[in-house]
């Protein structure tokens, strides 16, 4: 069952079950406290874009980093406000897409992921953690590939 769906009206078709919303309803308000501190695992949400430079660094988190955090607050703000809605538009997809990027990278550093993830045992204490990240990528693919039918054809394989 694909949780989310284009349909012949450009609109998106919304398809979660009741502990899915549940716990898009939880999420971005925890991601967003994670934010709002400044807490380390909000780090990948703002990627250096002068790593050998700590001056231009600085300046730039100063011009940019507002920026970046209201966008991060706005998606997630729009996933905690169209849960319950049976119909997405193509604006509030968008912002759903940024939201479970910036869950995932913030679930993602707290739990220490690389590229390279291994199985969880199930009676590892951060098992239920995975599991919601591993949830979150596939509620990402999901809405890419929502998003994708809405393309033209044109150079489709």
């Amino acid at each position: 069952m694909r949780r989310l769906r284009r349909d012949r009206h450009g609109r998106y078709r919304l398809n979660l079950s009741s502990p899915e919303r549940q716990l898009l309803r939880s999420l971005p308000e925890q991601a967003k406290e994670v934010i709002h501190e400044n807490d380390p695992s909000a780090i990948r949400l703002y990627p250096p874009a002068y790593p050998a430079d700590g001056d231009a660094q600085a300046e730039y988190g100063r011009m940019a980093g507002a920026s970046l955090l209201d966008r991060h607050r706005r998606s997630l703000d729009t996933v905690a406000a169209t849960v319950d809605e049976p119909f997405l538009d193509e604006e509030q997809v968008h912002e759903w897409l940024d939201a479970m990027e910036v869950l995932r990278l913030v679930l993602g550093t707290q739990l220490d992921i690389s590229e390279d993830i291994e199985e969880v045992p199930r009676d590892d204490p951060r098992a239920p953690q995975f599991a919601v990240y591993g949830y979150l990528s596939l509620l990402q693919t999901e809405i890419v590939d929502a998003l994708a039918e809405g393309l033209p054809d044109e150079g489709r394989p």
